[in-house]
């Protein structure tokens, strides 16, 4: 009978130390700079009678590894015994994971008592912001037992009652550790692994028992949030550049490892409806956010994410929702909700059912008709919008494979979405606001003066060439590829891209040669010659003309009274003009695509004597501008007016140094030649100006750093 009480006797779980090496930074750093694991190190310790019982390590080789390259960072090399030549040579990431997880289950989880196995690591991000963040770009599917541990530091600081600790030579010390030459014995690839094990055995020498691991969670969990719900801004992040199509269960892969709060990802959304490429991210601590923060810049396969702080107030405005409709819809438990676009103002809910339970994946509505919630208007008319409940993850691609599938006689769209979307969505739909006339794209200007000579011609000397049928896609450096040796007979600022009243490429262009004879060889030889785009090719007409024709095309064939501009930067008048106060009168043929956004122009103070005209010199920039440029403070007397060049393509984080060290040998450049802009909202718009003194100067930096790096964003330099 004792015997049989003994062979009953519950064993603990094997304690498994895991410490990983990347081959960037270590330490407090590990995890933030995306590198991969070059080095993962298990050790299995009993701890019911205190001893090692196995120790694996595994060299890893990262999916970048080029054999003609450097993989390890000095860091890496200092504090490991890893080579260059080994880590090329090793196995990848999913072979050395599968490796200890056929280990584990042969001889720990198998047998008449299995026991398992429970992690320790030193600190948070060991597993947080290395193993399940990388294992997850890698669409690496972890084992189970990865999903908790104990954290090393919160373990020896609760059983020794000591202040925050944070690094293993802080414990070593503050418990007055000797060598343990047992250990010593022991070649650790790792150095800090033996102090780590030595810790471990120590705590369990002196009574700890590891009885509550921390949990990550892999799986967002769908949650409501209410308008009147605080929430604390110390757990709250927002995450800037997402692909559009990105879904909530999307973002919370972006930062997995961390435990996001049930219904903790709000997807933000234009005026429009349409999402924008941001998110509130609410996580269930300030530890958690903290880590999220060092994800700042971090990628969805090539696109770098920005990760700021954000309040508890912003995530309220975006999650939260007092629609008792919606409150009812999202309350009944559903792990899937889908959005219908483009159904029949008279459809039902019998007929989404039978949308998603026919075909050849058919899957079941959450609660049947109960589980559909249409969108409507104020006064109860629908809008084309309902939004569907699922039970069960997988129910999801099934829904999904029916996208444009047909309801009737119109195809429907269909999108994975969130509470917050619903919340968003509803309060909207139901603001008499949201359907109000929306006012013009952009105001009225009156009426000014013709434009100098210099910046449009005139009169009937046939000295210009008119280009039609270009591609959409087709920038100035097109045309001027597309012309060859006539393109050196374009006068200066003499390209004029030509767009339509939605502000669309129109297909035609105008371009200034410096003679009439430059003009008839151009049209004479390029005629129905073929303008080749990828692999996309089209013969493109080209006429010669004058600039009374080219004036009637723009003003549809109105004697040209209007400003005939490209919108876009500040042009200075011609040597010794009055600085008289013109403003841009933009035509429908010449209202560049960036100006398709709600934004209403901006006449700028004169700057050293300009009128605030908006025009793109040549050579034209390949994208018009986001917005308006206002002046810089104009020279002393007797200095001549610098010239402008406009950086375009900054990172949204991007500051006055950063330009200073993108323009760091012009020594002539300081910071107070540079202006960042900003939109209307105070946010950055992506853009600067850069006052250089000199127009050689200028030159110069546009022939050197166009279209380099800033950060992981190339940027363009146009000149004004």
């Amino acid at each position: 009978m004792e015997d049989a009480a003994a062979n009953m006797i519950v064993q603990s779980p094997y304690l498994c130390l895991l410490f990983p090496v990347t081959a960037g930074q270590q330490g407090p750093a590990l995890g933030s700079d995306e590198e991969e694991i070059v080095l993962l190190t298990y050790v299995l310790v009993d701890p019911d009678c205190n001893k090692v019982v196995n120790i694996q390590q595994y060299v890893v080789k990262p999916r970048t590894a080029d054999i003609n390259e450097s993989i390890l960072s000095e860091q890496c090399l200092a504090e490991t015994t890893l080579t260059e030549a080994a880590v090329k040579a090793a196995e990848p990431l999913e072979t050395v994971l599968a490796k200890f997880e056929s280990y584990a289950r042969t001889y720990l989880f198998a047998g008449e008592r299995p026991r398992g196995i429970e992690f320790i690591a030193d600190g948070q991000l060991a597993l947080r912001q290395c193993l399940h963040p990388e294992a997850c770009s890698k669409n690496i599917q972890l084992a189970e037992f990865y999903e908790s541990f104990y954290d090393l530091r919160k373990e020896f600081c609760a059983f020794y009652h000591a202040e925050e600790i944070h690094s293993i030579r802080a414990m070593v010390e503050y418990l007055q550790m000797l060598p343990n030459p047992d250990l010593d014995r022991i070649e650790f690839q790792a150095r800090e692994v033996r102090n780590m094990l030595s810790l471990v055995l120590r705590l369990i020498a002196d009574g700890h028992k590891f009885e509550h691991p921390e949990v990550i969670t892999v799986r967002l969990e769908p949650g409501i949030c209410s308008k009147n719900e605080e929430v604390d801004s110390n757990c709250v992040v927002r995450a800037r550049g997402l692909p559009w199509q990105s879904s909530d269960q999307d973002i919370a892969k972006f930062f997995r490892g961390l435990n996001v709060a049930k219904g903790g990802v709000a997807l933000c959304l234009s005026p429009q409806g349409r999402r924008n490429g941001e998110a509130l991210v609410r996580f269930v601590s300030q530890e958690h956010r903290d880590m999220a923060l060092k994800r700042h810049k971090h990628h969805i396969n090539n696109r770098y994410i920005e990760v700021y702080k954000a309040s508890g107030e912003d995530f309220v405005n975006v999650a939260g929702g007092s629609n008792n409709e919606a409150q009812a819809f999202l309350s009944r438990g559903g792990q899937v909700i889908i959005r219908m676009r483009g159904l029949p103002y008279d459809c039902t809910a019998r007929q989404v059912l039978e949308f998603f339970d026919s075909g050849n994946n058919p899957c079941s509505v959450l609660d049947g008709e109960e589980g559909v919630l249409f969108v409507k208007k104020p006064d109860g008319r629908a809008t084309g919008d309902a939004f569907v409940l699922f039970a069960q993850e997988e129910d999801a691609t099934a829904a999904l494979s029916k996208h444009r599938e047909l309801i009737g006689t119109r195809y429907i769209e269909l999108f994975r979405s969130t509470t917050a979307e619903v919340q968003q969505v509803l309060n909207r739909s139901m603001d008499p606001k949201t359907y109000e006339q929306q006012q013009p794209l952009i105001a009225q200007i009156p009426q000014v003066p013709l434009l100098p000579q210099h910046i449009i011609t005139s009169g009937t000397r046939k000295d210009c060439i008119r280009l039609r049928g270009l591609l959409y896609e087709a920038q100035v450096e097109h045309i001027l590829e597309f012309l060859g040796e006539h393109a050196k007979n374009i006068v200066f600022q003499g390209v004029h891209m030509v767009y339509n009243a939605q502000g669309q490429p129109s297909g035609e262009a105008f371009i200034q040669m410096d003679s009439e004879q430059s003009a008839f060889l151009a049209a004479q030889q390029r005629h129905n010659r073929y303008m080749v785009f990828g692999k996309k090719q089209r013969y493109i007409e080209v006429f010669q003309c004058s600039g009374e024709d080219m004036n009637l095309v723009l003003t549809g064939g109105i004697p040209a009274q209007k400003v005939l501009t490209s919108p876009g930067a500040v042009l200075p008048p011609p040597y010794g003009a009055a600085g008289f106060p013109y403003v841009p009168q933009p035509q429908p043929s010449l209202i560049p695509a960036a100006t398709a956004a709600p934004l209403t122009p901006r006449a700028a103070a004169p700057a050293f004597g300009f009128p605030p005209i908006f025009y793109w010199p040549y050579p034209s920039p390949p994208v018009s501008p986001t917005s308006y440029y206002a002046g810089v403070p104009p020279p002393p007397p007797h200095q001549a007016a610098p010239t402008l060049v406009i950086m375009n393509g900054l990172p949204f984080s991007a500051t006055q140094t950063d330009v200073l060290n993108f323009f760091h040998n012009f020594p002539e450049i300081t910071q107070d030649c540079i202006q960042m802009q900003r939109g209307c909202d105070g946010r950055p718009t992506g853009e600067a100006i850069v006052a250089f003194p000199s127009r050689a100067g200028a030159e110069r930096a546009i022939l050197e750093k166009n279209r380099q790096s800033v950060g992981n964003r190339y940027v363009e330099l146009f000149m004004v």
